[in-house]
């Protein structure tokens, strides 16, 4: 019985740790076909129909059901048995069963399932007594209940197939110390899960040992909330322990319940830069969190945030969703005001997308929700926010990606968003900019991202922004903008710095830029292996 399973993945750096539980979990020989959402759909369908699988099962996300929907639909291939799991098809399993040719759907989770399932086809059993599973039969759909896996430990780990070892040192590579969470958002999948389960301590660390070995660049935790766990500050403290100043680590954290006990451990102990939180904070408003069953304390949470930025030892990703009950286009405002102002090194606006077995999905007519038919089933509008609005957020939301995000700037960027009253509507006005003046959000320059805003900044705000542009390179740049190039100006400079810093003018004249400003000049050298920086006043050289 020949078994394939067909990953399609939003990233080529994303691994599907789905199917690979199912192999290693499996008494059968599997199969696994890996892809991106990019291949061509086409391709993906020769391949399978070269390898004609007797089984073909397929991992679905919001992101890939498209996809896989579609090439489920123009298969041909003779006798062979479709299998679907992933969260996608687990909560309206009758839904896909009916208007695509699927033979079985997995749902929840699959490990210990899917193998009795093919059990079952190889043997000619009862198919009725297989868990988690809706299928069909004497013409009819049935569908048994999702039950949890109540002892983790009985898996096997995902990690130790030879043909990946040469990938992980170029993928993202992820792990569970847990299951399920124990919040209940109205908006998330995992509120759907009854029970947190947690992995044995040994056997997490086991996985982290031999995914730093076979060197692991990025890993990624994919607990819903790692901080429920008892043993958190033993496995970071396991974590830096073996710290290989190689491999970072990132986590989901909940901030408002997180332990100021290990922030203070992390920022007296990590090395900068091995961990990256990902907290969501999604609104501040509190009637709005009481809504989706979110039960946040804001001041902890922020007393949190800024404790985890006081030494700069731990990476920060916070994020919000646009969209939520009762959230209109002033309250969003405040709450990305808020959190932006927090200084987090990154800040994620997201939509709320509708997911099929979430609560909010089921209560979409209760506020007026108009949202996308098809995955990722985003909002359109609702009660509290028209289609304008929403379109003003996705504008921000750009703005936000390409002026903080993407790191194009360094600090002077920062500092003036800060200083704005509003920070959501600064970045409306440069985005506002963008459309007026037909600037495409994607597939651009960096030197167009800082040619494009000049036009909107005063004097001082251009001088520093000239710097981030200047600072951000670690060779002379290409020039966008005037420089000082005025030789008694230079020369002057030049013997100051010559003086000052013991730096030859030959070497000052073939590898520096200089920018004037109201009483002061700004200097940077790029020498070979580094970049100097100087701010001289004009009086100390006059």
């Amino acid at each position: 019985m020949k078994t394939l399973l067909i990953s399609i993945n939003a990233k080529y750096i994303h691994t599907n740790n789905a199917v690979r539980l199912l192999k290693a979990n499996c008494n059968f020989d599997v199969d696994i076909l890996e892809y991106t959402i990019k291949d061509s759909i086409d391709d993906i369908i020769k391949d399978i129909h070269t390898f004609k699988p007797d089984i073909l099962g397929f991992s679905a996300y919001i992101w890939n059901i498209n996809i896989i929907t579609e090439i489920i639909d123009n298969l041909s291939l003779d006798g062979s048995k479709i299998v679907v799991g992933g969260p996608e098809v687990s909560y309206e399993s009758m839904y896909f069963m009916n208007i695509h040719n699927i033979d079985y759907i997995v749902k929840g989770e699959g490990e210990i399932a899917f193998n009795i399932l093919l059990d079952t086809l190889k043997n000619d059993k009862e198919i009725s007594s297989v868990p988690n599973l809706t299928y069909r039969k004497n013409g009819k759909l049935y569908s048994n209940p999702i039950q949890e896996i109540e002892d983790l430990n009985q898996l096997n780990l995902p990690y130790y197939f030879n043909e990946d070892i040469k990938h992980i040192p170029n993928k993202i590579s992820y792990i569970e110390s847990s299951r399920g969470c124990p919040y209940k958002c109205s908006y998330c999948l995992s509120s759907l899960e009854k029970t947190v389960r947690f992995f044995e301590t040994a056997k997490v660390k086991e996985a982290i040992l031999y995914l730093i070995r076979s060197g692991a660049k990025t890993i990624k935790f994919l607990d819903r909330t790692f901080n429920a766990n008892r043993n958190t500050l033993d496995l970071l403290d396991f974590i830096i322990t073996n710290n290989n100043n190689i491999t970072v680590f990132q986590f989901e954290i909940t901030g408002d319940i997180l332990d100021s006990h290990i922030i203070n451990y992390l920022n007296d102990n990590a090395p900068k830069g091995l961990f990256r939180f990902e907290i969501g904070i999604q609104s501040v408003n509190y009637e709005t969190n009481t809504l989706v069953d979110r039960h946040q304390d804001n001041e902890k949470l922020f007393h949190n945030i800024k404790l985890i930025q006081e030494k700069g030892v731990i990476d920060l990703h916070l994020d919000l969703i646009a969209g939520l009950p009762k959230e209109d286009l002033n309250s969003f405002k405040n709450t990305f005001d808020t959190v932006f102002k927090l200084g987090a090194k990154e800040l994620q606006l997201g939509f709320l997308k509708m997911l099929r077995g979430t609560k909010i999905r089921v209560e979409a007519g209760k506020y007026g929700y108009e949202y996308d038919a098809k995955a990722p089933y985003e909002i359109i509008k609702n009660n509290s926010l028209c289609e304008n609005d929403i379109e003003q957020i996705h504008i921000v939301e750009h703005m936000l990606e390409i002026h903080h995000n993407k790191g194009y700037f360094r600090n002077g960027m920062l500092e003036l968003l800060l200083k704005q009253d509003s920070v959501f509507d600064y970045l409306l006005k440069i985005g506002t900019h963008y459309v007026e003046n037909g600037f495409k959000f994607h597939r651009f320059q960096i030197e167009d991202v800082y040619k494009r805003v000049f036009p909107l900044l005063n004097q001082d705000e251009l001088y520093f922004i000239k710097q981030d542009y200047l600072c951000r390179s670690k060779i002379k740049p290409k020039l966008i903008f005037p420089v000082v190039k005025d030789k008694e100006t230079r020369t002057h400079l030049f013997t100051h710095i010559e003086k000052q810093y013991s730096i030859e003018r030959n070497v000052l004249y073939k590898n520096s830029v200089i920018l004037e400003h109201t009483d002061e000049y700004f200097v940077i050298v790029y020498l070979q292996n580094k970049k100097s920086t100087f701010k001289i006043k004009k009086e100390d050289i006059n």
